[in-house]
């Protein structure tokens, strides 16, 4: 990616299931964007920053907790500037739409939401014995 170039970025949430009494009505409730975008490369500075922002997005205090990226690292790693240049957005809530004969059969209806949660911390192999959950991965947790 040595210069600009445009791209298409498209990214849905699945909120809920919705059931049905049909197979047909079956839908989800979602929250859905696509973007088109200018993407352009970041270099020096500006690139650590934007990989350390990153990572505090995801894991606050992780960054200052880890091993920073070595050079070769950084080579290797590509970040770009994304400038929005045009976006739409889509979601759907509510419930099930059956048809009217449906609406009298014996079969369970309604949303079934699905929520991602953290699990709980799986240590690696060979951390060594009596290393405990990092701070920043115990308050992501929550316990």
């Amino acid at each position: 990616m040595a210069q600009s170039l445009d791209v298409c970025l498209t990214v849905t949430l699945v909120d809920e299931l919705v059931l049905a009494r049909s197979a047909f009505h079956h839908s989800m409730n979602y929250r859905a964007a696509v973007l088109f975008v200018r993407a352009a490369p970041v270099h020096g500075e500006e690139k650590e920053r934007a990989l350390r922002a990153i990572s505090e997005h995801l894991i606050t205090g992780r960054w200052d907790e880890v091993r920073a990226p070595s050079p070769i690292e950084l080579r290797q790693t590509a970040v770009a500037k994304l400038v929005v240049e045009e976006a739409s957005a889509k979601t759907r809530r509510g419930g099930p739409i059956d048809d009217d004969e449906d609406l009298a059969l014996a079969v369970w209806a309604g949303v079934l939401p699905c929520a991602p949660a953290w699990g709980e911390p799986q240590p690696d192999a060979q951390l060594p014995t009596g290393t405990l959950p990092s701070p920043s991965v115990i308050a992501l947790r929550g316990s």
